[in-house]
């Protein structure tokens, strides 16, 4: 072969190298922008170790159980206000598929913006709105609630059970109607008090409240709030109390006797998934037991194990079926019936519950 002709071949090559190279860059460009994006939108900080923080870990478990498929990024602090509305469309103008909001309050924001962004998908926590393009989902954070009545039923030596409470919404007030008569179904003596701190992360105010509790004789508390100063309140004042929504027991190791830890990974996997692939539609999702989106875990060292044994099985009662918190017979604060016995609370009234059930003191905000 010819110096010449050798030349001519090895620049040949040389640009048959630089176009496969060019297009395995095009390749892996176009792979790397294929990855979808969901973004969440927080009420409180990935910090209170209650609501907030238990949605960020099902976050980062789906992003790990999509490995490849999805990056995932939030907005925490986002008050329930106009702030949420702008929040909520910058996300959808950057090109996330899907949108997680996880307050109730976000709702109407959620509703108009997913009008103005048909393409994309918006999944709101708690609340009832839908469109085409607008689902809703929660898990039953009532059946958590129960489990946790039928250990402080067997543990409080006063019969005085408390809740620090947050809002009076339907979601709060049938968890205290929940824990109530779950610690009913094992000590009928029960009686519950409830403080409202109108917040949901308010450290100040929820310790504030579970001293008053305290101070009242309520010797096991729970709490709808998101920070763990409630088990911290309890810590000191020689009480017992629960985790929310995760493990608290690092802030009150004596205290802390079980928590009801939310896995919203549960939901979050799967919808992602079917966004991915295209098969998502709107609907109404609520997970519970029977999901493993809700569960009674890391019981402390002041619950004896019949006590414990008692409280999984009524877990395994509740996934099987053979058990629902809302069966009757129930009566309400004032005495009149709810439902009677041999009959269950339908998903459509338990999301519209209004009232104190017989046990519960004091009067509902109105």
């Amino acid at each position: 072969m010819s110096k010449c002709l050798e030349n001519k071949f090895s620049m040949k090559k040389t640009a048959i190298k630089i176009v496969l190279t060019s297009l395995l860059g095009l390749m892996g460009t176009t792979q790397a922008f294929a990855v979808d994006k969901a973004a969440f939108v927080y009420i409180g900080p990935t910090s209170d170790h209650g609501w907030t923080y238990s949605h960020d870990q099902g976050r980062i478990k789906a992003e790990k159980a999509l490995a490849g498929k999805y990056k995932t990024s939030y907005i925490e602090n986002v008050p329930e206000t106009a702030d949420a509305e702008r929040v909520i469309r910058n996300l959808a103008q950057q090109g996330n598929k899907v949108i997680f909001a996880t307050s109730f309050g976000y709702m109407n924001a959620m509703e108009k913006v997913s009008k103005q962004f048909p393409n994309t998908v918006f999944m709101h926590a708690t609340g009832y709105k839908q469109g085409k393009n607008l689902g809703v989902y929660d898990v039953r954070t009532y059946e958590g609630a129960y489990m946790l009545g039928v250990v402080a039923g067997q543990k409080t030596k006063s019969n005085v059970l408390g809740v620090v409470a947050s809002f009076p919404i339907p979601e709060v007030v049938r968890n205290i109607n929940a824990y109530t008569l779950g610690a009913q179904s094992v000590n009928p003596k029960v009686k519950t008090k409830v403080i409202w701190v109108n917040s949901w992360f308010n450290p100040g105010k929820e310790r504030d409240a579970a001293l008053a509790l305290i101070s009242q004789k309520a010797d096991v508390l729970m709490q709808n709030t998101d920070s763990p100063a409630v088990v911290q309140a309890a810590q000191q004042k020689g009480v017992f109390a629960f985790g929310w929504d995760s493990d608290m027991s690092k802030f009150g190791p004596k205290a802390h006797l079980a928590a009801s830890v939310l896995h919203w990974e549960k939901i979050y996997t799967p919808t992602m998934t079917q966004v991915a692939n295209k098969t998502w539609k709107p609907s109404a999702t609520w997970y519970g037991v029977k999901q493993s989106a809700v569960n009674i875990e890391n019981f402390g060292p002041s619950v004896p194990a019949n006590v414990k044994a008692s409280a999984l099985k009524v877990r395994d009662d509740i996934h099987s079926g053979k058990l629902h918190p809302f069966s009757g017979p129930i009566y309400k604060q004032d005495g009149s019936l709810v439902i009677a016995k041999g009959k269950t609370l339908d998903d459509a009234t338990l999301s519209k519950m209004n009232y104190y059930v017989k046990g519960v003191e004091g009067s509902l905000p109105k």
